[in-house]
């Protein structure tokens, strides 16, 4: 990510990622800091110690997150008029939204992804089981050239929102990572409490066979 876009990221994204999650009706609540924990899914796959070669660059067109039954589509997310970064519409067929300014998926650095926990009237959104991720777990985000690129979890964190880690979250890194990044904690009175971020680095790609190009 350049640094101009990290720093529209930092300024703006946050404001965005507060006001998305604040106010908006729900159904339910997201799963609360410290509520109890899946049953542990076994085997678990490990994180690679060989960091995966980056790959070229093409935009993200689908997101998969096997363990928590994820399939969604990708769209892409830029900046409003008011210099804030765009979040996904809240509609019935809720998706991701991968912003435009970061790298894609397997590229160096962090590649940043958004998703609502819920969706208004709609009920839950496309990233509202992402507290239930593990280290190791497998995200593949498919790009528009075909490729398969495949992410290991390598850390979930529930953070405060007014706490929000940005060195960590939009800091450069010297390999592709991902970030997936949504509400979560308590609903309090102008929404939820907290973020929930899952850190990812590039475990591997599938490329696409010449009948799939």
């Amino acid at each position: 990510m350049t640094a101009f876009s990290r720093r529209a990221f930092t300024t703006a994204a946050l404001a965005s990622l507060l006001t998305a999650c604040a106010g908006q009706g729900t159904k339910g609540t997201a799963p609360e800091s410290g509520s109890t924990a899946p049953q542990p899914r076994s085997p678990h796959r490990t994180v690679p110690a060989e960091q995966a070669r980056p790959l070229a660059r093409s935009v993200p067109v689908r997101l998969l997150i096997p363990a928590i039954g994820v399939d969604t589509p990708v769209i892409s997310l830029g900046l409003a008029p008011d210099g804030t970064v765009r979040v996904p519409p809240v509609t019935a067929d809720d998706r991701a939204g991968w912003y435009r300014h970061s790298p894609t998926p397997g590229r160096t650095g962090p590649s940043v992804i958004l998703g609502h926990v819920t969706v208004g009237r709609y009920g839950d959104g496309v990233f509202r089981r992402l507290t239930e991720l593990h280290r190791g777990d497998r995200i593949v985000a498919r790009l528009e050239n075909g490729t398969a690129a495949e992410f290991a979890v390598t850390a979930v964190r529930t953070v405060p929102r007014t706490r929000f880690p940005v060195d960590d979250v939009y800091g450069n890194v010297d390999r592709p990572e991902l970030r997936l990044i949504t509400c979560g904690g308590a609903r309090t009175g102008d929404g939820y409490a907290d973020n929930v971020i899952v850190f990812a680095a590039l475990s591997g790609a599938e490329s696409p066979t010449s009948g799939e190009r």
